[in-house]
This record gives C-alpha cells, structure tokens and sequence, in this order.
C-alpha cells in the first residue's frame, strides 16, 4: 500500500515460481509508485528514471549492511549499470514491482539483476555490478562474513 507520504514500500525476499523452473527463487519486492515527475514529455517514465526505481530497491534490499566496523565505514558502490527497456511504462496511481536478485558473488564483488515489473507487463530489465568498498582507505575490500549471508539469501542462477 503506498500514500502520498510513503511513496514506495518493500517486502522482504520472496519465492515466486518462474515459468518451467521448478525451483524457487529469492527476489527482493520493492514496491515503487509511478511519480507524476518521472513522466517525460511523451508521456512515459523518462529512461534516466529507471535508474531511481533500481536505486531505490537495491538501497532497501542491501539496508541491513549499513554499518562501521571499527570506526571505518564499510561501502558498496556501483561498478556498472546495464539497462535493457522493454515497455513505455505510463503514469499510473498502482506501483511497479522492483524485483532484485544476486547472481552472482566473488570475494570483492556481486552482481545484481532487476526486473521492473507488474502482473501484466515487463518493463526494464537491468543488471549492476556492486564493489566492496572500504570508505576509508578508498580501495576495494573484501565481502565480510555477515555481508556474504546477506547476499546469499537473494543468490539465484542468472
């Protein structure tokens, strides 16, 4: 459910059934609604927006890794974006579904894949790469114990 002053809402991992995939899967839902500032002048969520929805799920999802250790911040940052739009998507009062999944997880990095979808119509397919990053020493780190089991719970085949 969103408001006027919860523009979004996010649901923990879920376990949808993909089409012919027996298995189930853990997505992060971030629930995102359509603002009337995202539309362009065609009418349709400007390209550039897409990259808030990714935002704003991959925030929620990665939230509880948000800490200091010994007083030295530990960071993820973006490597790389990849984009693929798949379908105008109009202003609406519903929200769109972020679906966010890791696929897959090395010593330093991981990598993201989202779906910005609805029950009807695929959006945007997109992919990140994430870097472990220590804030401090300004360099990249190695993915921490909690950091992995985290990440784990979201870990699927691409």
């Amino acid at each position: 459910m969103t408001d006027s002053h919860h523009p979004t809402t996010f649901h923990g991992p879920t376990t949808p059934q993909p089409p012919g995939d027996a298995e189930s899967t853990s997505r992060f839902v971030f629930e995102r609604s359509v603002r009337f500032g995202d539309i362009d002048s065609l009418g349709h969520v400007n390209n550039v927006r897409f990259f808030d929805y990714l935002e704003d799920a991959r925030v929620a999802m990665l939230h509880p890794l948000r800490r200091e250790n010994g007083g030295a911040r530990l960071g993820l940052v973006v490597a790389r974006h990849e984009i693929d739009y798949r379908r105008a998507l109009d202003f609406r009062i519903e929200p769109v579904r972020v679906e966010v999944w890791v696929t897959e997880i090395t010593p330093v990095r991981f990598n993201l894949a989202y779906e910005i979808r609805d029950d009807d119509a695929l959006y945007v397919e997109a992919r990140s790469v994430m870097v472990a990053f220590d804030v401090a020493e300004a360099r990249p780190r190695r993915l921490d114990e909690d950091e992995l089991v985290h990440l784990k719970r979201f870990l699927t085949a691409p």
